[in-house]
């Protein structure tokens, strides 16, 4: 139940293989516009060298008062004198690194392979296409990116790995002195920090056919050129050319590092015969060994080297990082551009585009886009594109091209595309941005549990028949003084007017999961789960309070006897259960799925999304699935399972696989899911992908559950491509399109989709369907209130 299988299932990001990356890392960004996630796999070393001619000076004691981030170091197995020289390293780089998000840093002390490397060190994963990165095609370190960002781009990971060689021969006196025939560990940490904060290119190297990769280009790539001045992240991957490059002379083109390195371009480490974590990823050692401060990211480490400090020139290239590269030299005429497309909007049309095949050898300049109709002419250096001033209920086409210094591209036409009113908007909360919103009726009124993601509070919005009165149910100001996360879910048990609503949130420190039971005046509150004392793992057959995270998803169901509440477990990737009857003091707890592969469960990864509901004879629990890893690294094995049992009984779950992948081709289903009620029937939805979409999600899906149906589904082509989040009320899916609301039909023959909103927001929209005295509304967080919007 690894964290490498959850991360590829969330973002759906896998590759294939190098070559497939190459040429579809735009096409899969749509999958989840928000940004690209990639797991790093290349490490930078610190080479163990020859004792030091001479003494150096001892490290003076210096008090870095203003720290400028905050590391967080979880050490494995490390010695205590290991880890002062540790979070000396740390102390110099929080005053060197400027970030407001906390960068976690896991450190093993262990056996490398070789005696001959001291250290080596990785970020957590790369990320592109993120809000407030520099260059939308290059790939951004973990601490970098979330720099960039300005948050968190991925909780669940740590932003640095790094090792240390636990045979090594170390200075352990802490005395910051130069030893004969011993290594300094703290210059080791300053230097690995140095590889986990972007210093590090991401090439690989085929020694036997002399080829060169490089699938997901970093900035540090961008900024190396070869000699004619092409730039390294440019060059035909995988291919001899670049092969050749990573074992010829490179240099830093970064107009920071240059200046810091006297107007001269910094030359990189790139022997003939390519070193494995020391190639590229270093400055020459030859040319910077003597030069003191500048000397720390060389490959090697002498026995008795002291490093003081990162020094100007690594911090002027940590600089250029956070700069967009200059384009490289243009070579060719660009390709068409790929996957044209149209999307619907209000009085306006977004053209959405793939680059050409040879974007990185062709350097694209600009992309022009012309309305057919009017032939009015938008030009950008990327997509999107948006056409303001369109006639709703008019049908458009556009042509595309690319541009180089060399010349432009053939066009490429869109399908065609007619525009549509938007739903109006009223605001219910405008305190709240409602980040998350989940909704049910009590005592025959709709009611609103909404997060607002500025303050942390949980707020409850209740509808009288005349207006939404507002009430506080926990957060920061609340009753846990925590942040709340999300994982929010709500069910009602109870007749008449003297329901009860249970609502169940986590919070985002101690990634516990809660409950707040309104009875309509006051609130009780209790803790579920992920306080317990220590992890229960999923071989214990009886089931206690874990110290698992437990904050990533939730769903419930009650009754009069008792309430359930379903929950994933992150420690384990299994699905948990918790129940408590009416009487009852104390929470009662099962594992549902994930554990095993009799009585029809599963051993996949589960529980990422969960969705729950009763129609008073069966409760139904719908999740997803992944299943292991292949051989190639794709998570297509995606499946949408459904777990049923009689209501308001004990009696044993019965499993099935709702959409099985390799009868239906669809190479991932589940990236989200939910369940629906109507007056008629119970229907489960969920997202899926077609079989040549190269795990781009393109589809939504859906099936009658109770009575059972044929599994529909609707091809969002107009609207752009789907992704979390969904709500369905039993006939109307809501489904966020381009970042962006829109919403499916499903009980129309066939089915009949509508674009609802202009807002956009890159972290998802999460939506609700409420009746308000007899009125459909959708209720979301648009334009940072939460809102509710009519046809």
């Amino acid at each position: 139940m690894s964290g490498v299988l959850r991360r590829r299932w969330v973002l759906s990001l896998a590759l294939t293989s190098s070559l497939l990356a190459s040429l579809l890392a735009p096409t899969q960004a749509q999958a989840r516009p928000a940004f690209i996630q990639v797991e790093a796999t290349q490490w930078g070393y610190t080479i163990a060298g020859p004792n030091t001619s001479e003494l150096q000076k001892p490290r003076p004691k210096v008090a870095y008062v203003e720290a400028k981030s905050k590391f967080v170091v979880n050490y494995k197995n490390f010695p205590e004198w290991a880890k002062k020289d540790f979070q000396a390293a740390v102390d110099i780089w929080s005053a060197n690194f400027v970030s407001k998000v906390d960068i976690t840093i896991d450190a093993s002390w262990t056996r490398l392979g070789s005696s001959g490397i001291l250290g080596s060190a990785r970020p957590g994963d790369y990320f592109s296409g993120f809000s407030g990165a520099p260059d939308a095609s290059l790939f951004y370190p973990s601490a970098l990116a979330n720099a960039l960002a300005g948050k968190d781009l991925d909780k669940t990971q740590s932003e640095m790995i790094i090792q240390v060689n636990s045979s090594g021969n170390w200075n352990t006196r802490n005395d910051g002195r130069s030893h004969i025939n011993e290594y300094d560990l703290q210059s080791v940490f300053l230097h690995e920090m140095g590889h986990g904060l972007g210093f590090l290119s991401t090439d690989s190297y085929d020694s036997f056919l002399g080829y060169g990769a490089l699938d997901q280009p970093t900035p540090f790539d961008a900024y190396l050129q070869v000699e004619d001045g092409r730039r390294l992240s440019d060059i035909p991957t995988p291919s001899a050319e670049l092969g050749k490059a990573l074992t010829s002379k490179l240099l830093w083109s970064g107009t920071l590092g240059i200046a810091a390195n006297g107007g001269v371009k910094p030359v990189m480490y790139t022997p003939t015969t390519y070193e494995e974590g020391s190639s590229v990823s270093h400055l020459d050692e030859e040319t910077f060994k003597d030069s003191s401060l500048d000397s720390v990211m060389t490959p090697n480490l002498d026995a008795g080297e002291i490093f003081y400090e990162p020094g100007p020139l690594l911090l002027a290239m940590m600089e250029d990082l956070r700069r967009k590269p200059p384009v490289g030299i243009a070579v060719g005429i660009p390709s068409a551009v790929r996957n044209p497309a149209a999307l619907i909007s209000n009085s306006s049309v977004i053209i959405t585009f793939d680059p050409p095949t040879n974007a990185r050898a062709a350097q694209i300049t600009s992309y022009a886009v012309r309305n057919v109709k009017t032939n009015e002419i938008q030009s950008s250096s990327s997509s999107p594109i948006l056409f303001n001033g369109l006639k709703n209920g008019v049908s458009y086409t556009f042509s595309i091209t690319a541009s180089n210094s060399n010349g432009t591209s053939e066009a490429v036409t869109t399908p065609s595309v007619t525009p549509q009113p938007a739903w109006k908007r009223t605001v219910i909360d405008s305190k709240s941005d409602g980040s998350e919103v989940v909704s049910t009726t009590l005592n025959g009124q709709p009611a609103i549990v909404h997060l607002d993601s500025k303050s942390g509070n949980l707020k409850l919005a209740l509808w009288d028949s005349k207006k939404w009165i507002s009430k506080s149910i926990d957060g920061t100001g609340g009753r846990s003084a925590l942040p709340i996360s999300g994982a929010l879910s709500v069910c009602v048990s109870g007749i008449s007017t003297k329901q009860i609503l249970h609502i169940f949130y986590s919070d985002g420190v101690d990634k516990d999961l809660h409950y707040a039971k309104f009875d309509g005046k006051t609130f009780t509150y209790d803790l579920v789960d992920g306080n317990g004392a220590a992890v229960n793992l999923y071989e214990d057959p009886i089931r206690v309070r874990t110290a698992s995270d437990v904050s990533l998803s939730s769903a419930c169901i009650a009754s009069t006897a008792r309430v359930d509440v379903f929950y994933r477990d992150e420690s384990q990737g299994i699905l948990l259960g918790a129940s408590k009857t009416s009487t009852a003091k104390e929470w009662e707890y099962q594992l549902v799925d994930g554990d095993r592969k009799t009585d029809g469960r599963t051993t996949g990864d589960v529980a990422f999304h969960i969705s729950a509901l009763s129609d008073g004879k069966n409760d139904y629990l719908l999740y997803d699935s992944v299943l292991p890893i292949t051989q190639l690294t794709t998570n297509s094995n995606g499946e949408v399972r459904l777990a049923t049992r009689s209501a308001a009984s004990t009696s044993p779950w019965s499993y099935r696989n709702i959409e099985n992948f390799a009868v239906s081709l669809n190479p991932v289903a589940g990236f989200d899911l939910a369940l629906g009620k109507s007056a008629k029937s119970i229907s489960a939805s969920w997202l899926s992908s077609s079989p040549d979409s190269a795990q781009k999600l393109d589809s939504l899906h859906w099936v009658s559950l109770s009575p059972s149906g044929a599994i529909k589904k609707a091809v969002t082509n107009g609207f752009g491509h789907p992704s979390q989040y969904l709500s369905n009320d039993g006939s109307m899916i809501a489904f966020n399109c381009e970042q962006r609301l829109c919403a499916v039909d499903s009980s129309k023959t066939p089915s009949k989709s509508y674009f609802i909103s202009t807002y956009k927001n890159p972290d998802g929209i999460s939506s609700t369907w409420v009746l308000v005295n007899k009125v459909k509304y959708l209720v979301a967080g648009v334009n940072g209130q939460l809102s509710a919007l009519r046809q």
